[in-house]
């Protein structure tokens, strides 16, 4: 993830996932902050995005998509609060990003019983290769 724009629309769909609920909880906005810095965002321009709208860019490899899957997957435990409509948004945005449907629900599965819903990358990925075999 190289260009401004590919970090804008990453952070943009993690923002307008993390109010799919109907609420922004503290530790969801706390949580994209966090990302928002990693990405090297200012605070100005963070909070500024979430008066934008959500553009359509691809995500060009399979394991960004992956990533991103995680972040969101992250920012849907991070509340401490599942709630139906995030579950299902979630494997419709897995679906669209060309995501094996069956690593997906694994992985929320595995993030579930996990504490802090934290797993390790290399499970991560490896959920997904064996999809390929």
């Amino acid at each position: 993830m190289n260009t401004f724009e590919e970090k804008r629309s990453l952070l943009l769909e993690m923002i307008a996932f993390s109010t799919v609920d109907g609420h922004l909880h503290k530790r969801e906005y706390d949580f994209l902050a966090i990302i928002a810095k990693e990405l090297s965002f200012e605070i100005a321009v963070f909070k500024d995005l979430f008066h934008q709208e959500l553009p359509q860019l691809p995500i060009k490899t399979e394991f960004l998509r992956i990533q991103q899957f995680y972040r969101l997957a992250l920012l849907m435990y991070c509340d401490g609060v599942l709630h139906k409509k995030e579950m299902t948004t979630i494997q419709q945005i897995a679906i669209d990003m060309g995501l094996n449907p069956i690593a997906t629900k694994r992985i929320l599965k595995l993030m579930n019983e996990a504490p802090n819903a934290i797993i390790d990358g290399e499970i991560l990925l490896n959920v997904f290769q064996e999809q390929h075999n």
